[in-house]
């Protein structure tokens, strides 16, 4: 006898879903994302108390399309009503046994409890009339398994909450581009995610659809199908606009200031597609080689994502290999241009966008966690290098954090500047201070910028801005003196700081010397509270004129650490902060007892 087809719905999931104990002995759970252009599996351990990181252990992707397997069929040729969408049998048996290869794999290998294997099919399974027969299939194949339809309001939670956990706060429109279908909706960090979902829209224009639609169709259907979702997409903007406030104030202050003083609508993109259209602009950034290799936070303005006939050119004219586009991918790359030129009609003027990493699975994961952890930040939660630290507390790490940030002027506050202070990287950058003490300096300052693009690579809250931002300041408390294919990585990461905040590189290179300075007096981090302030302290002022900037920091040093201190060479740590053009800044030292 066939399976029912199990639909997820607003009303239901959270009791379908596993439910997460902090008090469990086992949390790993495994998730399997039966998606339109493939299948995608993956293994969390959501461990408290870190179960905010959703830290993977394991991910697969397996390459069936099953919206591409989907073929019609009909009783007689003419009878258009009579037309059904099948699945072929070598399909099934495909699916169903690579969903078997899955469960062993997490069962046997990563020791998953069974209750705690999930599995959720979107826009084809819907699409199919006989999903319950693939569903059949993987059960004889799997024995307990059972696959949830998710509904498009559902697919839309969990790609928007999937997409948001990358991230610390968020506020702004979130687009998901599947195979099969495209979802919009809007997230808020003070917004019930239900109620974001409830109100978001799906419309049936996935990549693999429109693809089939561009290929297959006469000139007056690809109009009347780009003109349907044209609408579709300005008739969901209207209706997110009239459910929230804050979405609509946005769109009017845009409206009204053409997108400029900084006015615009935030926009977050999930799915394949999209990050297909986010890894061609990457390849094409005026910041080149672009040098962060993940498209998980890559933010873009107005002006590059609106390139799209230049994209579109250049992904048929160029023969070689762009990074993060599959073979399949370029050949979908027209119908996702559609998408985006019909996104960029249907709203008010963009202010930025970001292209997410997360999708699906990740925000199931999340929605099977409480509120009070879905809301926590993230960045609180980064493990940092226990060697570096034994046994210390972290609030000594916070009193180096007070110490660095006194080096400020007393008119500028560290938390609203773009910097290690700013983002919330504090805690971070201080355990990293005193580590490899033992490695020359020009290999630190080397490890520093590579360990900013390799290390916590799905963290989340580590956006690219944050990871330049670290970088570049761990790389300036090591001196900055770089070879010559490091200068590159270096100048771009610089390049890609600067074009969010100008004065952001100054404050980068000036924490850093301020740190190497610290290191300088205080050469290994205090084992006690309070030590600090008895061995060194950092006093700054500002002097503004219109054609130059002066900043004189004091540094007080007790009589005990000043001993054989060579205050030139502290000095001269300071020789290249505020040289760039754009600064002009420079910065004064003058080293006294401390009192």
């Amino acid at each position: 006898m066939a399976l029912s087809v199990d639909v997820l719905d607003l009303g239901n999931f959270e009791q379908k879903l596993p439910r997460w104990d902090p008090s469990g002995s086992n949390h790993r759970y495994a998730l399997v994302d039966m998606g339109s252009n493939g299948i995608r599996f993956s293994i969390t351990d959501l461990s408290p108390p870190r179960s905010r990181l959703l830290k993977c252990l394991y991910r697969e992707r397996a390459s069936i399309s099953l919206f591409d397997a989907l073929q019609k069929t009909s009783s007689s040729s003419s009878a258009r009503d009579s037309e059904t969408l099948l699945f072929p049998e070598d399909t099934i048996s495909q699916v169903s046994q690579t969903l078997a290869r899955f469960w062993s794999i997490a069962v046997q290998d990563y020791g998953v409890a069974p209750n705690q294997f999930v599995i959720f099919a979107t826009e084809a399974m819907r699409r199919a009339d006989n999903a319950a027969t693939m569903l059949e299939a993987i059960r004889t194949q799997t024995g307990p398994l059972a696959v949830h339809v998710l509904s498009p309001q559902v697919e839309t939670l969990f790609g928007a909450v999937g997409a948001r956990s990358s991230f610390v706060d968020v506020k702004g429109l979130f687009l998901d581009l599947g195979g099969g279908s495209v979802q919009m909706t809007y997230m808020d960090s003070e917004v019930q995610e239900t109620a974001a979902a409830a109100a978001g829209q799906s419309l049936p224009f996935g990549a693999a659809r429109l693809t089939r639609v561009l290929e297959s169709a006469k000139a007056e259907i690809v109009a009347a199908e780009q003109s349907k979702l044209r609408n579709g997409l300005a008739e969901a903007f209207q209706t997110l606009s009239s459910t929230f406030p804050a979405l609509a104030a946005a769109a009017a202050d845009a409206r009204q200031k053409k997108g400029k003083d900084s006015s615009g609508i935030d926009i977050f993109l999930c799915g394949g597609g999209f990050r297909g259209y986010g890894s061609m602009l990457m390849h094409n950034d005026p910041i080149h080689p672009y040098p962060i290799p993940s498209v998980g936070s890559y933010t873009v303005s107005a002006r590059l994502f609106g390139k799209t006939k230049e994209m579109l050119k250049f992904n048929k004219s160029y023969d070689g290999k762009i990074f993060g586009l599959s073979k399949r991918r370029r050949t979908q790359f027209p119908a996702i241009v559609a998408v985006v030129d019909a996104l960029i009609a249907a709203i008010p003027p963009i202010r930025s966008v970001t292209f997410c990493e997360g999708g699906n699975r990740e925000g199931a994961l999340m929605m099977m966690l409480p509120q009070q952890i879905r809301k926590s930040n993230p960045l609180e939660l980064v493990e940092i290098p226990v060697a570096t630290i034994p046994g210390q507390e972290p609030l000594v790490l916070q009193e180096v954090l007070g110490t660095l940030a006194s080096a400020f002027p007393p008119d500028v506050n560290p938390a609203s500047t773009t910097s290690v202070f700013g983002l919330q990287l504090g805690s971070i950058y201080a355990s990293h201070i005193w580590g490899r003490l033992g490695d020359r300096a020009d290999a630190n300052a080397s490890a520093a910028l590579h360990s900013a693009i390799i290390d916590h690579t799905d963290s989340p809250g580590l956006t690219h801005l944050a990871r330049a931002v670290l970088g570049i300041t761990l790389c300036a408390r090591w001196g900055a003196s770089l070879g010559p294919i490091d200068q590159l990585l270096h100048q771009n990461l610089r390049d890609l700081v600067n074009n969010a905040d100008p004065d952001a590189t100054f404050w980068a290179d000036y924490i850093g010397a301020v740190t190497a300075v610290l290191v300088t007096i205080v050469r290994a981090l205090p084992t006690t509270r309070g030590a600090l302030k008895d061995i060194t302290s950092f006093q700054a002022t500002e002097e503004k004129s219109s054609k130059r900037y002066k900043l004189h920091l004091k540094i007080s040093v007790s009589k005990q650490a000043a001993k054989g201190l060579d205050v030139e060479e502290m000095v001269d740590l300071f020789r290249n902060v505020g040289r760039e053009k754009h600064q002009r800044r420079k910065v004064v030292i003058t080293v006294e007892p401390l009192p």
